[in-house]
């Protein structure tokens, strides 16, 4: 992966040491806002329509910032097509699960709960793809996240439309397709500049979500609440967070990368309660501590674990 910054000495070493060790804090923060900018454009834009006009904002920043810079293209076909089907778990699917299912009603911080989970689905793929027995330690941690799920989406069950079958398939559907496109990525994608890399995931996004607009009937209102939506989701989320995702996970072990996703719940809740109103009760502060705490466990146990085949 090319670089894109140069120097010598101290202080540029001291600069990129600092701006290594700040990424996963950044990345936390901005991969975050993603919810709450849903909630902020959808009341004027059917969600696929929406994330049509992301993918080709975002393919034509990145193209402009080819040009600029001279990124070199992936050599090997084979290459192009794994960063394709990464294309499709990572944006098409995972955002296209996030929208609907907040376009639908379901709550910013419910989805960034629920797709908190990855971690543990991570863990669990890792442990069984590389044929090592998942610990006591491990189905105890399983055992925690999901009894802290239940807490916080039990008392929504029957009140509203927040959540129901379609929002929770919605959302569910969002978190497979970002753990299989974590893993997918991990293993099959070798280092590549990041900014053509996004170029051909996003235009297999696009070619996927694109038919999928013709069933979708809202029109868009072009108002300030709607650009200024489009407008972060381009320049903050897909060029800043999603190759920060990229960056990250080129850099280090799929699980070290997927814990990060641990924070991102409690800090959509904040957000979601700063912005929206939307209510921080003892049950979600309960649910959240108990679904980062399993996690962790998973995540723990699976570093730590001594290479233990399954017979």
């Amino acid at each position: 992966m090319s670089d894109a910054s140069g120097g010598n000495g101290q202080g540029d070493g001291g600069r990129m040491s600092f701006w290594l060790r700040a990424m996963p804090v950044v990345f936390v923060l901005i991969w975050s806002t993603g919810f709450i900018v849903a909630k902020f454009g959808l009341p004027y834009a059917p969600p696929l329509t929406f994330l049509v006009i992301r993918y080709v904002l975002s393919i034509l920043c990145f193209l402009v910032w080819i040009q600029l810079s001279s990124a070199p293209w992936p050599t090997c076909r084979r290459q192009w097509g794994h960063l394709a089907v990464t294309g499709l778990f990572m944006h098409a699917g995972y955002l296209g699960g996030v929208w609907v299912a907040v376009k639908a009603g379901m709550g910013s911080g419910l989805v960034a709960l629920i797709v908190g989970l990855q971690p543990v689905l991570t863990a669990v793929w890792i442990s069984q793809w590389a044929g090592l027995k998942i610990s006591r330690l491990q189905w105890l941690g399983l055992t925690l996240g999901l009894a802290g799920l239940l807490l916080v989406v039990w008392r929504k069950l029957g009140v509203g439309t927040e959540v129901s079958g379609f929002t929770l398939a919605a959302a569910v559907f969002a978190l497979l397709s970002i753990t299989a496109g974590t893993l997918y990525q991990k293993n099959f994608v070798k280092s590549n500049d990041v900014r053509t890399a996004n170029v051909i995931q996003l235009l297999a996004a696009l070619l996927l979500t694109l038919p999928l607009t013709l069933l979708e009937t809202e029109a868009i209102k072009w108002n300030a609440e709607f650009i200024g939506a489009m407008a972060w989701s381009v320049l903050v989320l897909t060029l800043g967070g999603s190759s920060l995702l990229y960056l990250l996970l080129q850099r280090g072990a799929a699980m070290a990368v997927t814990s990060l996703l641990y924070l991102v719940p409690p800090t959509t809740a904040l957000m979601a309660w700063a912005l929206f109103g939307e209510g921080i009760t003892a049950a979600t502060i309960v649910g959240t501590v108990l679904t980062a705490l399993g996690v962790s466990l998973v995540v723990s146990a699976s570093s730590s674990a001594p290479v233990s085949k399954v017979s």
